[in-house]
């Protein structure tokens, strides 16, 4: 019993941190800007908005939506092997970049409490279709939840339900990578 009394709790939170505005980057993400107009103003996530761009999917994270975007920061992006990131930013690499970015990308609106009901009824793990047709697994490492991906590697959630004004940002420590 006592449990379903803080669940409730926690969706009555979840549901007041609908309009609050939340820091990331060093920059406070508005709740009625989109996800790439929110992206471009933190000092963390110019990696990612630079690869978007690359891969023509602006106008695409502009739309309506919705979508759950689990976006790499800048030090994810920096721990790839040497030289990759500026490889996939080439015109030659699009589709390539595309697919990785697409794989960070569910369609729908999941908060973290959604996120974790799933993996709860998942038996600890849930597993979501990307955009790009691909697999995501997610878990629960102590409260945290973690994403893994194709090979195994794991990123985890940092910054939970940064809402926008077309879906929901969780920023996680790891790009990662579709099964290629």
């Amino acid at each position: 019993m006592e449990s379903d009394a803080m669940n409730e709790m926690d969706e009555v939170s979840d549901k007041m941190d609908m309009g609050m505005e939340k820091m990331v980057g060093g920059a406070m993400m508005s709740p009625k800007m989109t996800i790439v107009e929110n992206a471009s103003k933190a000092n963390n996530l110019t990696t990612l908005v630079a690869a978007v761009k690359a891969a023509g999917l602006v106008e695409t994270l502009q739309g309506d939506g919705p979508f759950t975007v689990f976006a790499p920061t800048n030090d994810a992006f920096d721990s790839l092997p040497a030289g990759t990131v500026d490889s996939l930013l080439k015109p030659e690499n699009k589709t390539k970049l595309q697919d990785i970015l697409k794989y960070h990308v569910v369609a729908g609106k999941m908060n973290a409490s959604d996120v974790v009901a799933a993996i709860n009824q998942g038996n600890g793990k849930a597993e979501f279709t990307t955009v790009n047709g691909a697999t995501l697994t997610a878990m629960l490492d102590g409260d945290k939840v973690v994403l893994q991906d194709a090979d195994g590697n794991t990123a985890t959630v940092t910054t939970a339900d940064v809402n926008q004004s077309n879906g929901v940002v969780h920023v996680i420590d790891t790009v990662l990578m579709p099964g290629m």
